[in-house]
């Protein structure tokens, strides 16, 4: 059920529009499920590429998180979240993302934009604390981007 609430999320939040969907990462934490995705930035339309002000480039990437916590009877709901990223370089120091937030029809969701290189494998570090929640969760994801 999570899996289709957070595939109308990617889709129905204006930065997924036309951007092809891979694997839906997601990570549980108490009531709220953290999906969380990252895509070259060339597959992002031109407009949603303008309207979210992100260099559409095949040298840069963009992560996006959503937040849903559980309401018994539905597929849950958007919450807000306090969301920070980091990116963890080959010497292990952390280079933040900086986040912003997307709210759109009902649905919240927090982009992210930063540089790739070809054959690239991305640790991403993705501390979430959900509004009600009372601590925040870490969530760990590596992913590799091409960009030929």
């Amino acid at each position: 059920m999570f899996k289709h609430i957070a595939l109308a999320i990617f889709a129905a939040v204006t930065l997924i529009h036309g951007v092809r969907l891979a694997a839906e990462p997601m990570t549980r934490a108490g009531e709220f499920t953290i999906y969380h995705n990252a895509v070259n930035a060339d597959t992002l339309s031109p407009e949603v590429a303008k309207t979210h002000r992100i260099e559409r480039s095949q040298y840069r990437g963009v992560l996006n998180v959503s937040v849903i916590k559980d309401q018994v009877g539905t597929t849950g709901i958007p919450v807000k979240a306090l969301v920070d990223v980091a990116i963890i370089d080959a010497a292990d120091q952390p280079l933040r993302v900086p986040m912003h937030e997307i709210e759109e029809r009902g649905f919240v969701s927090y982009i992210g934009a930063f540089p790739i290189a070809d054959g690239q494998e991305i640790k991403f570090e993705i501390k979430v604390r959900p509004v009600g929640a009372a601590e925040s969760t870490v969530v760990r994801m590596s992913q590799e981007f091409f960009t030929d």
